[in-house]
């Protein structure tokens, strides 16, 4: 008998793994990233000449549930029209049954990969205010992410932030829908370290948009974590992860524009300053103006000194 090498094996599995594109319009070309749920491959679209990102229900087996929760994660996303949320151009059904969706192949890197080059702060806050605003916009149609990790944000070639995986999110006040009236409660959905509090208790009727912010706070938390922090970049994260839900950001442009205020060196509103405080943040933000006189009065000082007889 002969035994294939685990290389060998690996390769026939991602070969026998490839899904077939023959009846659609797409051309395979190979695997970007695996999830519980689905697969991406990259792939040629022939007739617009142009590479696309393909996500794949994974077994062609799948129940009802999963099909519907696919198709409705496509759904959600095409709803979403949003320079921060990465756009469904077609959905189908291979020949094995699998269900499809094709949307905009994204070149650059993920969250944490560009954290891991040694980015400035100032830059992180900007890409993290990125991701506020598509979440937010999310948020006022209704979607709640519930999976809002660094590995789902992408930072494109042209330093665009855009937020991906939306295959878990859930429509508010939407009982009926496949996304939401098959997570029963006790399920736990999300990513550990990430999801709040009431989502690792699996209290699935207590999740709202509060939810997405603690994962939020956590988001940033990881971006800053390597740096620095001042007092007022740690309450925003303390505040956004508040383990109460209650006493988290009431909305994520509350949370933005805290970090805004942060930016610009004005007081946050998670951060009660003291008047020691206070005086060096203005110093820090007047730094021109404060050797400006610190300049005219040396030079005051060396005018009277050198002026006397």
């Amino acid at each position: 008998m002969t035994w294939l090498s685990d290389v060998k094996l690996n390769h026939l599995q991602s070969v026998v793994g490839d899904p077939d594109f023959s009846s659609t319009k797409y051309t395979f070309v190979k695997e970007l990233a695996r999830g519980g749920m689905g697969t991406v491959y990259l792939a040629e679209d022939r007739k617009l000449n142009r590479h696309v990102a393909i996500k794949v229900l994974n077994a062609p087996e799948s129940t009802n549930d999963l099909r519907e929760r696919m198709i409705r994660e496509a759904q959600i996303i095409a709803g979403l029209e949003h320079p921060g949320i990465v756009p469904v151009h077609d959905v189908g059904t291979l020949p094995d049954g699998r269900i499809f969706y094709a949307m905009k192949f994204v070149r650059g890197s993920r969250l944490d990969e560009y954290v891991s080059r040694g980015a400035p702060q100032r830059d992180r806050l900007r890409k993290f205010q990125a991701v506020c605003d598509a979440v937010a916009f999310a948020h006022a149609h209704g979607v709640i992410h519930r999976d809002l990790k660094p590995q789902n944000i992408m930072i494109g070639s042209f330093g665009e932030v855009l937020v991906l995986d939306w295959g878990v999110a859930k429509i508010r006040d939407d009982a009926h829908s496949p996304a939401a009236y098959q997570t029963m409660e006790g399920t736990v959905i999300g990513t550990r370290h990430y999801m709040s509090p009431e989502q690792e208790r699996g209290e699935i009727d207590q999740l709202d948009e509060r939810s997405d912010i603690y994962a939020l706070g956590a988001v940033l938390y990881f971006l800053l974590n390597d740096q620095t922090l001042s007092k007022a970049a740690k309450a925003i994260c303390f505040k956004a992860m508040a383990p109460e839900k209650e006493n988290r950001y009431s909305s994520v442009s509350d949370l933005s524009a805290d970090i805004g205020r942060l930016l610009d060196a004005e007081p946050v509103s998670a951060y009660r300053e003291n008047a020691f405080e206070k005086v060096g943040r203005w110093t820090s933000k007047n730094r021109f103006l404060v050797l400006l006189v610190l300049a005219y009065l040396l030079m005051r000082i060396i005018f009277i000194f050198t002026s006397r007889p």
